[in-house]
């Protein structure tokens, strides 16, 4: 698969290789000394278990099964409550939602908005995520900025510009306790990423909306990206995109809805293919978050349990069916394993 949109295309590079059939030399970070990783096969890709303790989050018996496939470049998964998953190809420019079967449906055309790009442009939508009332909110790349899905399928906009300027392409989005919505806005919508001239904001931010007001929480990361809350809601999790700072953060979370004390949580840089994109996190704390070779699981002090390996490696991933399973998005497929916690 060859990318149109050179700048996206480094960003993703290791994903696209992996679609091509490509495989790298390297492996995942090594497991400490004298704790020997194992491997476990599913009916498609592995399961490396680098600590002991993931076999109390995926079963030693867990299987990685492939659900639906043919696609551009899966994103955004979210489970709906009639029982099937949505998810946004970004390059076809369309949301689908598969069953627990595989049965494929097209429910939004466009999804991303009007765009004059080129064919295979990452001009569609990318996360969703369910809001407290139950509506879907979706950001769009190529129209830069985010929406409400309504029941019909209609698109409303919701949030489109901070202090009058354009958001670069919002990315991924996660609701807080209080309803109030975060965010995250790298330029992987833009053609030239951060030296296109569409570019109206020169920092690519965190921001969170509430009360109809959007503040700008954190301004210094290169390619800020998926995100989400610990069950308690005091520690948000961001995924910074960036090749060759390629990490996991953590920011505590005030009363008043504002960031502090950002730090690194684990680091993935590594020349395998993936990147920190789409993370989810589980009723125990634990971070899936997709990284070099997979989804990599980490306890809530940052350490390497393990990771999940489908053939493709995943942008992003969800809970669905019952919350125990995790949905991964991997390039042109969707794949998922059953756990034990869930959210």
């Amino acid at each position: 698969m060859k990318l149109k949109r050179g700048a996206y295309a480094l960003g993703l590079a290791g994903l696209l290789a992996a679609a091509c059939g490509k495989e790298s030399a390297a492996t995942t970070a090594a497991p400490a000394a004298g704790a020997p990783a194992a491997t476990t096969a599913g009916n498609v890709g592995k399961i490396e278990r680098i600590d002991p303790a993931l076999d109390a989050l995926v079963a030693p018996t867990a299987a990685i099964e492939k659900v639906a496939g043919g696609f551009k470049f899966t994103e955004g998964p979210l489970w709906r409550p009639d029982g099937t998953l949505w998810f946004s190809d970004v390059q076809g420019n369309v949301v689908r939602s598969v069953t627990p079967d595989g049965k494929v449906t097209v429910i939004i055309e466009n999804s991303g908005g009007a765009s004059n790009a080129a064919p295979d442009a990452f001009i569609g939508s990318n996360g969703m995520a369910q809001a407290p009332d139950g509506s879907v909110w979706m950001v769009q790349h190529a129209a830069r900025r985010i929406v409400r899905v309504a029941p019909d399928h209609t698109l409303t906009p919701v949030v489109s510009t901070f202090e009058g300027k354009r958001f670069n392409s919002p990315n991924d989005l996660v609701f807080a306790k209080d309803g109030a919505l975060y965010f995250t806005d790298p330029p992987y919508g833009l053609a030239k990423q951060d030296d296109d001239p569409a570019k109206e904001i020169t920092f690519n931010g965190v921001y969170r909306f509430a009360n109809g007001q959007v503040q700008a929480l954190v301004r210094d990361l290169a390619r800020p990206n998926g995100l989400a809350f610990s069950p308690d809601y005091k520690i948000l999790y961001v995924n910074n995109s960036e090749a060759a700072k390629n990490l996991v953060m953590r920011y505590d979370v005030a009363a008043d809805g504002s960031l502090s004390n950002g730090r690194v949580l684990a680091d993935l840089t590594s020349k395998v293919d993936g990147l920190a994109d789409g993370l989810k996190v589980d009723a125990k704390g634990n971070i899936y978050t997709s990284g070099p070779g997979g989804v990599w699981v980490l306890s809530p002090d940052g350490k390497h349990l393990g990771t999940i390996q489908p053939p493709e490696v995943p942008a992003n991933c969800g809970w669905g069916d019952d919350g125990k399973t995790l949905y991964m998005t991997a390039v042109t497929g969707v794949y998922r394993v059953r756990t034990l916690v869930g959210r």
